[in-house]
C-alpha cells in the first residue's frame, strides 16, 4: 500500500536578486580616541601562553617609551627582573616586544 503525501510547493526560480551590493573593510575599527584599557592589555600579557616567569615588552610612558622585562605585579606597579617598580597609572600603552 502506498502511501500518499502531500505535494510539496516549489516556487519558481526565475530571477535571484540577492548579493547585488558588497561591502568589504580591511581597516581596523580602532578609535585613536578610544581609551585604552592598560590593566585589560597588562592581564593579558599576565595570562597569556607566552609568559612563563618573565615577559619583554614595550611601555609606552606618558614622557617615554622603554624596553624592559616584566616579571610580575602588584596592585599599583610592574615589576621588572631588575626589581624596578614601573606605576601602571603612568603607563599609556603596553605590548610585547
Amino acid at each position: 500500500m502506498e502511501k500518499k503525501l502531500p505535494k510539496v510547493f516549489q516556487n519558481s526560480v526565475s530571477k535571484i536578486n540577492n548579493n547585488k551590493s558588497v561591502f568589504y573593510s580591511s581597516k581596523n575599527n580602532y578609535e585613536p580616541d578610544k581609551e585604552i584599557d592598560v590593566n585589560q592589555k597588562i592581564m593579558d600579557i599576565f595570562s597569556s601562553t607566552r609568559y612563563v616567569y618573565k615577559a619583554v615588552v614595550v611601555i609606552k610612558l606618558k614622557d617615554k617609551t622603554v624596553e624592559k622585562t616584566i616579571i610580575g605585579k602588584n596592585n599599583d606597579n610592574l615589576i621588572t627582573i631588575d626589581n624596578e617598580l614601573i606605576p601602571i597609572k603612568d603607563i599609556v600603552d603596553i605590548n610585547y616586544k
